[in-house]
């Protein structure tokens, strides 16, 4: 079996009724994308796509290039973020139109991402407006799984050993009624002749019932000691010139890098997942960022190529997977995609990093 490497997909790029009202007509996140500004000096803000432009996910050749460019440049599949809010699915259209067309003819996985929708992009998440909640159910469990089933039967989606590979986002917020959904999930399966899934958690230790974790970033571990930050001739100009009472949190790419490389093994089964960079100041430039400064492709491509040995050593048969994040969060500058600044580097340095591992890459 060769190494899989799936980056995270977000089908945010085309408008809905739902963001009309929120946001204002025709917004999609291209909107908060184009009005970054930088914070300080060398700080790169905004980014902006250059080979696939400012695209909308309605357009099928939009899709089809997507797949085309990730496929000759070693990904060998994506992760769809999947909304499901109580039976309520939200930025839906993309991922409908890739089943049901059976096109691109490219690999795919779902993630549920089960948090609510606030307003945390203009204020702190605690003083944040709710837009779409989570709430859970016996009845919706069986609808969810129902409609899901239809994307596991899919020649293209993603399996180990098997099974449907399925990922949830916070299953800390499922919390006791996990034990009770996944029964009823499998229960479903068996009746659609599905054996099980293979599920993983996002961030934290896999739950009962779960096969894996993945390390999805941001998130606890992920940043270097306070002290050392600190200590960061980097960080602490930043903090001069966007003022000491700035909520931003500014680290140095390559010490996030170091620190991920550096950074000890589990004593559970989890999944690497670098990162090209983030910063998110395109959505939370009020309400305090996240910002990996002076990210290189150079640099992404060590910590990639440490992921892919790692993922050789630790895993074998259909869980040798590697996870990017991600192909396409623009707003949260974090993407393979190319841009006016890097071009494909970072998919070239995506490239190189695989093809130096221990096994070919493949699907």
């Amino acid at each position: 079996m060769t190494l899989r490497t799936i980056a995270f997909y977000l089908p945010q790029f085309h408008p809905i009724p739902e963001n009309d009202d929120w946001w204002g007509k025709g917004f999609t996140e291209w909107a908060n994308v184009a009005k970054a500004k930088p914070l300080f000096r060398g700080h790169y803000q905004p980014h902006l796509p250059a080979d696939l432009g400012f695209y909308d996910l309605r357009v099928p050749e939009v899709r089809e290039a997507q797949a085309d460019l990730a496929r000759s440049h070693g990904i060998t599949g994506f992760c769809y973020h999947h909304y499901w809010f109580g039976g309520k699915r939200m930025l839906e259209r993309p991922f409908d139109e890739v089943l049901n067309s059976k096109t691109p003819d490219f690999p795919f996985c779902l993630s549920w991402a089960n948090e609510p929708w606030s307003r945390t992009w203009t204020s702190e998440f605690s003083s944040a407006e709710i837009l779409l909640d989570q709430t859970y159910s016996t009845e919706d469990d069986r609808r969810h799984i129902q409609y899901l089933i239809e994307a596991f039967k899919d020649k293209r989606y993603i399996r180990v050993n098997g099974k449907p590979l399925f990922l949830i986002y916070k299953v800390e917020h499922i919390g006791d009624r996990m034990s009770e959904m996944l029964s009823i999930w499998r229960k479903e399966l068996n009746i659609a002749g599905i054996e099980d899934l293979y599920l993983v958690s996002v961030r934290t230790p896999p739950p009962d019932g779960f096969d894996a974790s993945v390390d999805f970033f941001p998130g606890t571990g992920h940043q270097p000691s306070r002290s050392r930050i600190v200590n960061s001739l980097n960080y602490r100009l930043s903090k001069l010139v966007t003022g000491s009472r700035s909520k931003h949190r500014i680290y140095n790419y390559q010490e996030i890098v170091e620190h991920m490389l550096e950074k000890p093994y589990p004593d559970f089964k989890q999944f690497f997942c670098p990162v090209p960079g983030w910063d998110n100041t395109a959505r939370r430039a009020e309400a305090g960022a996240l910002i990996l400064h002076n990210s290189t492709p150079d640099l992404f491509e060590t910590w990639v190529e440490f992921c892919v040995e790692q993922t050789n050593q630790r895993f074998s048969g259909e869980e040798q997977i590697l996870f990017i994040n991600a192909w396409n969060e623009w707003a949260e500058g974090c993407h393979l995609e190319p841009d006016q600044r890097w071009g494909a580097s970072f998919l070239e340095a995506t490239r190189s990093a695989l093809s130096k591992g221990l096994l070919p890459i493949g699907i």
